[in-house]
Formats: structure tokens, sequence, C-alpha cells
């Protein structure tokens, strides 16, 4: 069986995250010579970060674990992992939860490789063709020396497999980031890949993965309170503004497909070559 619960926190506000910010206004405030000297996994958190990790864990103290025993309500997760990244470290050290962290390298950030610790002025100014092959090619993009969201896929899997094996019928708490917590919904609730790029990229804001972002997981039916064999439920939440996220259950559906509705997908893509003919050019 799988954990009980699965609470997935992507980490407060980080540096990064602010430089960030203020790049995406081709505002380069933030990527000064100093800041650029250091390695992205290095990243604190801001006091807003602070704030919104703390929010975090008086939600989680509020509705997880104080659900399955009101006589002694319970401060700690049975089993706790972290990224290795400092900002996740950091959040996990401002929830306010009592328990010991495991540290999880499968759980740091996606690599960006050439890429790492750049504005976005810069990203476009020296890799043009390679943010332009992003746009495009989404899932599967890798940048130069990094790695893709299907790679880090494989990781999030093998998370997985441990909790499986591991944490059978517990209550799970990970810290993380954004892009590895979409591949946890990517994995876990076996979203369509049509529908996981336009996730991915979503501009509203209750599908964003905000910062101090919470995905709850279950395999316990919120209005029965009886145990499934799956992660049947999910609900996503922001704890430091509520209007930012859904806060309410949703039940997981997971697509297969009939033959039918796999040729409906592929038509979505026109086909430039069907003939042996088509290729004909003008040296034959």
């Amino acid at each position: 069986m799988m954990p009980i619960d699965l609470v997935l926190v992507r980490h407060g506000q980080s540096e990064g995250n602010l430089a960030n910010q203020f790049s995406y206004a081709d505002d380069k405030r933030g990527f000064t010579e100093a800041f650029k000297a250091r390695p992205s996994s290095s990243w604190r958190l801001t006091d807003l970060g602070i704030e919104q990790s703390e929010a975090a864990g008086v939600w989680i103290r509020a509705n997880v674990f104080h659900k399955h025993d009101l006589d002694m309500p319970l401060t700690e997760f049975d089993r706790s992992y972290v990224s290795f990244y400092v900002r996740a470290m950091e959040t996990a050290a401002h929830l306010g939860l009592g328990g010991r962290w495991l540290m999880e390298l499968y759980l740091r950030e996606l690599d960006w490789g050439q890429l790492d610790v750049m504005s976005q002025a810069e990203r476009w100014a020296n890799f043009e063709r390679e943010m332009k092959r992003r746009e495009r090619d989404g899932l599967y993009w890798a940048p130069p020396g990094g790695e893709s969201m299907a790679h880090g896929s494989l990781r999030v899997d093998r998370i997985l497999h441990t909790l499986h094996r591991e944490c059978s019928d517990k209550q799970v708490g990970i810290v993380c980031h954004g892009q590895i917590m979409r591949l946890f919904q990517l994995r876990i609730e076996r979203v369509p890949f049509p529908e996981f790029i336009k996730l991915a990229a979503t501009e509203n804001e209750v599908d964003k993965i905000h910062n101090g972002q919470i995905l709850h997981y279950t395999r316990r039916d919120p209005q029965t309170s009886s145990l499934g064999s799956y992660m049947e439920f999910v609900r996503s939440v922001c704890p430091w503004d509520f209007s930012k996220s859904t806060n309410e259950w949703r039940r997981i559906k997971r697509q297969n497909y009939s033959a039918d509705d796999l040729l409906k997908i592929v038509e979505g893509y026109p086909r430039i070559w069907g003939k042996p003919e088509d290729l004909k050019g003008d040296n034959e």
C-alpha cells in the first residue's frame, strides 16, 4: 500500500524567486555579480518565504494531523522528507512540526544546466534557440547540461516506489519544489500529456503551485473516512492566501484510452509526409 496521506509542500519564496520575479518584468536588479556567483541550491528564503512556510505549518497541524485522533493530536508526520536544497530545508524548519527530516537527493529541483542563475533577458540573449525549444517541446526539453521534466519524473518514481515499500498506511510529508510537485501530479494522477502541458504553463492563479503551496493526497474518503487502495483524493491549498487555491477535495480521475481515443489525440498533430512521392525533390 501507499501512505494514507501524502502532503507535498513547495518551499517558501526564495531569493531566486524574488530575483526572477523582477527578471520577468525585464528588471535585472536581483542578478548581481554576488548573486550569480552562488549556486541556486544555496538560495535562502526571503522574509515573505518564512511567513509562507509558517502558514503552511499552521494549516498542516490544523487540517492533517488532528483529523485522526482528536484526543491526542499529532504534531509530526510518520516520515518526513526534504530536498537537499537550502530553501527547502529552511522551509521544513519553519513549518514548526516535530519529528526528524530525511534529506532526499531525488527531491532536488530540476537542473537548469547552463541556463541556471540567469535572468530571462540573458537566457534569451545567449540561448534563444534553447528557449524556443523549451516553448515547443515542453515536457521533453532539457537545457544544455540540465534535465527535462521527463528526466525528473524518473526521480519522482523512485520516491513513490520508496513510499510504497516503506511507508504503507503512514502519513508522509515532503518539502520540495514547484516543478517536482508538478511531476508528482503527473505520476500520481496520470494527467494526460496535453493537459499537463497546459497545467504547467497556466496563468490561472488557482491552478498554479505558489510558494508555500500544499498538495494533499489521500487514500481516505473525505466524506466516509473509508480507506481505499490508491490515492483517490487530492486538495490544493495556498495557506497564506486561500483565494489562490481551490481548497476543496477533488476525486482523482485517471484516464485510459481506446484505440479511437488515441487516434483523436494523434490527429491533433498534422502529418507532413504521408507517401513516398511526397518526398520527391528537384534532384530526382
